[in-house]
């Protein structure tokens, strides 16, 4: 493990900034011998780190905290330089990451055992344990908050984990790793093991000494991964990406919901799981919504993250600006949908070393277009019209993603609707994209496997062990 750039003749992975194409660092191509050395040294800590006391390790955590808070410019600075991401947005993501700490550091310790006694059986107790040494694979569109969510409940759980970075933006993480470091955590409670996921990636969930895997990434590495990890049994989260639809009835707030359209869809440049991916909307306010939408994307400055007043920064890879721009030349050729703004790479200075891609609008979209089924992780706002709520549904479900929807109206009974029949695992009312730490994060269908965050993620990685004492 180093978060040093590389040196020497081994193998390793350079790290880009998306904006300009320009060197940001390097680090180790790890091994499965890598990570062979790291469990076995996570396996060591384990022995002390699970018998602490749940005080010491919160404060730890909360420990952990106030340092990332500290260095919240430095590491928000080098979080912009690797993945692209406007300043404004790391700086609220490792903030985010702060606070994923400080709350499973107050909640270190609260899922205690139970007791009773049974005329038959005598003293009846379970005891909730740790499970062992834990793995997480995350990606590079969210790499800070994602670290947050998989280490937070493993750690005050008394669990110590192996992760691995994405390739692409693994700076980061190292850095947040060394801030946990300094705030006590013993260096073999989180290992961190850089390097390809197809090498990397395959070991953590193939190997036999590892007890819980915690995936985020792509629908079709997931089903790799819980492959692999069937074979040794061990408990996984996958959380696989999602389409989220927005619906808009007619007696939505207009103007709140054209801005949660704008801000949803392009935060981040379009490349979050839960970012909103579709839109449905009432034919009866169709056209005024439209007309907001594009007068409030035609203001969004898109350029470098790291320079004043950018709203929006490049794609993360050339090969994401590929797919997205196939899926809206591909929508426009087979007459599925018009382009109101945007659909076209910029070539121009400042734009033409990055990976940058106009905000685009697709208007009149076919429901059934590629855009409004597949996971399209870019600036792309596609909309379609609606007449009727049940229609609205209909087509929000029509995908195998099942990750987020938002429904936005004042009608209670619209809600409820949208409550029971949206198969989402989370639904917002009149918002879109915000999750606080204390809720379950998680989706059906495809989008996935179990949940993180909250009380309930700490259950995951905790096992019930029965004792019957005979009086």
């Amino acid at each position: 493990m180093t978060t040093q750039p590389v040196t020497g003749e081994r193998e390793s992975c350079a790290v880009f900034n998306p904006a300009d194409g320009s060197l940001v660092g390097s680090v180790p191509a790890g091994t499965a011998d890598d990570v062979d050395d790291a469990v076995r040294r996570a396996w060591e800590s384990f022995q002390i780190w699970s018998r602490s006391d749940p005080l010491d390790r919160s404060k730890i955590l909360f420990t952990a905290g106030r340092l990332v808070r500290e260095d919240q410019k430095n590491l928000a600075h080098l979080l912009t330089r690797e993945q692209g991401k406007p300043l404004r947005e790391s700086m609220n993501e490792i903030a985010g990451f702060a606070r994923v700490m400080e709350y499973y550091a107050s909640i270190s310790g609260i899922m205690q055992g139970d007791y009773g006694v049974n005329a038959s059986y005598g003293h009846m107790m379970v005891k909730r344990q740790p499970l062992g040494v834990c793995a997480a694979i995350i990606p590079w569109n969210m790499p800070a908050l994602i670290m947050g969510w998989k280490i937070g409940p493993v750690l005050a759980t008394g669990n110590t984990m192996v992760l691995k970075p994405s390739t692409t933006a693994p700076l980061t993480c190292l850095a947040l790793a060394g801030h946990l470091y300094q705030a006590g955590l013993p260096e073999s409670a989180l290992r961190m093991v850089t390097g390809s996921g197809e090498v990397v990636g395959e070991a953590l969930a193939r190997h036999p000494d590892i007890r819980s895997l915690s995936f985020t990434g792509a629908v079709s590495t997931g089903i790799q991964v819980a492959e692999h990890a069937a074979k040794t049994l061990k408990k996984t989260i996958l959380e696989l990406g999602g389409s989220d639809a927005m619906i808009v009835c007619h007696d939505a707030d207009t103007e709140a919901a054209a801005k949660g359209a704008v801000s949803g869809r392009f935060f981040n440049c379009g490349q979050t799981c839960t970012a909103i991916k579709r839109v449905f909307v009432d034919s009866r306010i169709y056209d005024s919504f439209i007309h907001r939408v594009q007068e409030l994307v035609g203001k969004l400055v898109v350029g470098d993250g790291l320079k004043t007043g950018t709203d929006m920064g490049p794609l993360h890879t050339i090969r994401q600006r590929e797919n997205v721009h196939s899926l809206v030349q591909g929508t426009v050729d087979n007459n599925q949908g018009t382009i109101l703004a945007g659909g076209y790479i910029p070539d121009t200075p400042p734009y033409q070393y990055g990976n940058f891609y106009l905000p685009t609008i697709l208007t009149d979209v076919d429901p059934d277009a590629p855009v409004m089924k597949e996971e399209v992780f870019g600036p792309v706002l596609p909309v379609s019209v609606f007449d009727t709520l049940s229609d609205a549904i209909e087509h929000a479900n029509a995908t195998r993603y099942g990750l987020g929807a938002s429904i936005w109206t004042h009608d209670m009974r619209t809600i409820n609707q949208a409550i029971q029949d949206l198969d989402a695992g989370i639904v917002w009312v009149n918002q879109h994209l915000r999750i606080p730490p204390e809720v379950p994060f998680g989706g059906m269908k495809s989008s996935g496997l179990g949940r993180e965050n909250g009380r309930y993620a700490l259950l995951h990685y905790l096992e019930e062990k029965t004792i019957l004492i005979h009086p």
